[in-house]
């Protein structure tokens, strides 16, 4: 087996390239985000890079490397640091093409009749809530993610570490225009529901639909007016009132609990 130190200011885990085009190539780390990658789509890997310590519990992934001709290395902990930009790499860091977005019209032919949900991410930025909502919405079943049209949104090495594997459970669909993608989620059955923190009737006393996007807001801003007046139902999560609210990822969890429980 040959080791070799990489470069690791090779770095393909950046949202853009330096044209402003979007990557290609995903740089994933961490143990369940590349075994989950590795597990649903292994012709997606391109160059794999390995501690010493994880060589023997990653020696399938080695061996189809071999039989592939796909790139594998032995490396440091400090290159394994400097390619994943983090210290939680876990000792695993995998060069792998990101899946293209979803056309809407697409994802809704493909959809199987009966109960589905979807989250539909309104500047959703922060890779730690981006990973900990693909987790979530992994463990309730979501259907996919949303994306509006200009959205710069990607998953990045980091928010796939945090979804344990979830970003490969969960699809990725880019609408267009507002108004159209309204028309043909309803048309396929679906209700809208924005999320507030406060103004919304109670998630846990309202009847919700079994075909459900919950259209979440950004961190800071939190939704768009005119998006919120657009959708069928306005939604809150009750609480103490001793914090102003949970942080999206945390409101997720619930929603999609309260969803799941109907």
């Amino acid at each position: 087996m040959q080791i070799e130190r990489p470069n690791p200011w090779n770095r393909t885990g950046g949202q853009s390239s330096h044209d402003g085009a979007p990557r290609r190539e995903l740089r994933l780390y961490g143990v369940n985000a590349v075994r989950a990658m590795f597990a649903r789509r292994p012709e997606a890997l391109r160059k794999l890079y390995l501690s010493h310590g994880r060589a023997g519990a990653f020696a399938d992934l080695m061996k189809w490397c071999a039989a592939q001709r796909i790139g594998y290395r032995i490396v440091d902990e400090d290159d394994l640091r400097r390619l994943a930009a983090s210290s939680h790499h876990e000792g695993v860091v995998a060069d792998v093409v990101r899946e293209p977005l979803q056309p809407l019209p697409e994802w809704l032919a493909a959809l199987p009749e009966g109960p589905c949900c979807a989250l539909w991410l309104d500047g959703v930025g922060n890779p730690h809530n981006l990973g900990a909502i693909l987790r979530n919405a992994a463990h309730f079943g979501v259907s996919a993610i949303l994306l509006p049209q200009g959205s710069t949104l990607q998953l990045s090495g980091a928010a796939a570490r945090v979804a344990e594997g979830g970003a490969e459970a969960v699809g990725w669909v880019q609408m267009s225009d507002t108004g159209i993608a309204l028309h043909a989620l309803r048309a396929a059955g679906f209700s809208l529901a924005a999320t507030l923190v406060q103004g919304g009737d109670d998630v846990f006393a309202t009847a919700l639909p079994e075909r459900l996007v919950y259209v979440l807001g950004a961190e800071q801003t939190g939704m768009r007016r005119t998006l919120v007046e657009s959708c069928d139902m306005r939604l809150s999560i009750p609480g103490s009132g001793q914090v102003e609210s949970l942080n999206v990822a945390s409101a997720t969890a619930v929603l999609l609990a309260a969803w799941a429980r109907r």
